[in-house]
Order: C-alpha cells, then sequence, then structure tokens
C-alpha cells in the first residue's frame, strides 16, 4: 500500500508552478532562494519543494538522474527479481526432497 501524501498533488503542482514563474520573472533568482520565498507563502517546507522541482527537472529531461518512472520501474523490477529468486529457492528446496524421496542412497 502507498504511503499516504502529506501534501494533496494540485498543491505539488502550484507550488512548482509558482517556483517556475518566480524564477522567469525574475531570471538572476536561484532554485534555493525561489523555493524559500514560494514555501512560506504556500505552506510547504523549502526542502521539500526543492526536491520536488529537482524532480520535476529530471522527469523533462532538463537535469540528469533517474526520472520518477524509471524509479518505479526499477523498484517493480526488484521487487519481481526477489520474488523469482525465492521460488527459485522453493523449487530447488522441493526437487531436492523428491530426490531424497526416489533415491534414499544419493548424499543430499
Amino acid at each position: 500500500m502507498p504511503a499516504l501524501r502529506k501534501y494533496p498533488q494540485e498543491l505539488r503542482d502550484r507550488a512548482q508552478r509558482l517556483v517556475v514563474e518566480a524564477r522567469e520573472q525574475d531570471p538572476e533568482l536561484s532554485l534555493n532562494q525561489a523555493v524559500i520565498r514560494i514555501g512560506e507563502r504556500v505552506g510547504v517546507d523549502p526542502d521539500t519543494l526543492r526536491g520536488w522541482c529537482k524532480q520535476a527537472a529530471i522527469d523533462r529531461g532538463e537535469r540528469p538522474g533517474t526520472s520518477t518512472d524509471d524509479a518505479k520501474r526499477i523498484k517493480d523490477l526488484e521487487q519481481e527479481v526477489r520474488e523469482l529468486k525465492r521460488a527459485n529457492e522453493i523449487l530447488l528446496a522441493a526437487s531436492s526432497f523428491f530426490a531424497r524421496e526416489l533415491d534414499p542412497r544419493l548424499p543430499w
């Protein structure tokens, strides 16, 4: 079950949009200054807002990094690998058990 989000998606989108607009209006405004200014206005911790903005830039291809879709796919694939390894261990143990039942002289 996914974790509950502290902030609604609408607030996240609005805060990110306000940061982009603030930086467009004042090109010399750094990301840190913009997230501090906007974060106070919308009630979001600046560090949280900075992370959202950085991840959005990665998702748009403006920054290097792992996109949200890729991170989800990696997580899903890692889960699948864990499940397959577990199933493989069970099958290996079962085949060993049944092999002993068929021929008790085998050393395993």
